[in-house]
């Protein structure tokens, strides 16, 4: 995700082209697509943050944390050696709504509740976030940005100003198949790359989770914190988390891959994909990267309903059509906590 300056739409990217369309002005505006949206956003009594849980090892959990921390079975793969005097990351689990109220002063590590192959990473700003994240982004999808190895400094510095934006601004929310942060990992330890210090971290969190061994199962996404330079704003944030959520489903789930590509092949037509094609190459993705391009399809088309982020007229749909596309999307997901959260906020099949 990406903040929007004043006459361009908000994206989860950044675009290479600036946007024309305006963005939606007025309070009323605003509270109306609130009000319409059905995510459960957190409300303003104070929660207490849980501790820096990436710098320092965590104590030996009790008995009911450990049941809560246990990493879920993945399917038999080669063991990645641990990093010799790394820190243990204490995994907490969280639903939508304890994500949203964690108010991070360091980097939160979360197993989502309901689909516990997907991590989620809070951070105290954008900018501890794109120091661990935004070459990763350009390794795995970034349009103009090579995808056979990693940007230097310099490079990716240049490629920032390319997009005129900045490290916070780049993205503001993230998402990626375990397999592709392993092949990033990979290609650094090839060609002899150095690592970010934060980039080392990340590393060492997969590790520990078994994340990066081959045939694991599972996906990384990220949420910013709320700010005001760039906007976001706390239903823009919880926008961004049910956005990233849907990716992680894709990335788990193949039944929902398959559903997301039949959708694409079959009910899409030829201009429609290319709207949406035109559309994601406005915000900086890949278009020739065919899987990229269902993934982000079904997470705008169907998952992020605040305007602010994606209007049907962007890809040439009526309101109508847009309803029409996402009911049917819906209707024939399969089963999943992403179709029961789907299906309520839609009003049913």
């Amino acid at each position: 995700m990406k903040a929007g300056d004043d006459e361009a739409t908000i994206v989860l990217r950044r675009s290479r082209r600036p946007r024309t369309l305006p963005l939606i002005a007025g309070v009323a505006g605003i509270a109306a697509i609130a009000a319409a949206t059905v995510f459960v956003w957190p409300d303003h009594r104070p929660v207490p943050a849980p501790p820096p849980l990436s710098q320092l090892a965590s104590p030996p959990p009790t008995a009911s944390q450990a049941a809560r921390s246990e990493t879920p079975p993945r399917s038999a793969a080669a063991p990645v050696a641990a990093r010799p005097n790394a820190a243990r990351f204490q995994i907490l689990t969280g639903d939508e709504r304890s994500i949203l109220e964690a108010q991070a002063t360091s980097l939160l590590v979360f197993r989502y509740a309901e689909d516990p192959h997907i991590l989620v990473l809070s951070f105290p700003s954008l900018l501890a976030q794109g120091h661990m994240l935004n070459r990763l982004a350009a390794f795995v999808e970034k349009a103009g940005a090579p995808h056979d190895r990693i940007l230097d400094e310099p490079e990716m510095a240049a490629e920032i100003r390319s997009t005129r934006d900045t490290e916070e601004t780049f993205y503001l929310g993230h998402d990626y198949r375990v397999a592709d942060i392993a092949r990033f990992f990979a290609t650094a330890a090839h060609d002899g790359t150095s690592l970010r210090p934060d980039e080392t971290v990340l590393q060492s969190l997969l590790d520990q989770e078994d994340l990066l061994a081959t045939g694991a199962v599972g996906a990384l996404i990220s949420i910013p914190p709320e700010s005001e330079a760039p906007r976001v704003d706390t239903t823009m944030r919880a926008t961004i988390l049910h956005h990233e959520l849907s990716h992680g489903l894709y990335f788990t789930d193949p039944s929902y891959a398959a559903h997301s590509r039949a959708f694409w092949d079959n009910v899409l037509i030829e201009p429609q994909r290319a709207a949406f094609r035109r559309f994601l190459g406005d915000e900086g993705y890949d278009t020739g990267i065919e899987d990229l391009m269902i993934n982000e399809t079904q997470a705008y088309l169907v998952h992020t309903p605040d305007r602010r982020f994606f209007r049907p007229e962007l890809v040439g749909l009526t309101e109508a059509q847009a309803e029409s596309l996402r009911r049917r999307f819906a209707r024939d997901m399969p089963d999943s906590w992403l179709k029961e959260a789907t299906l309520a906020r839609l009003g049913g099949g």
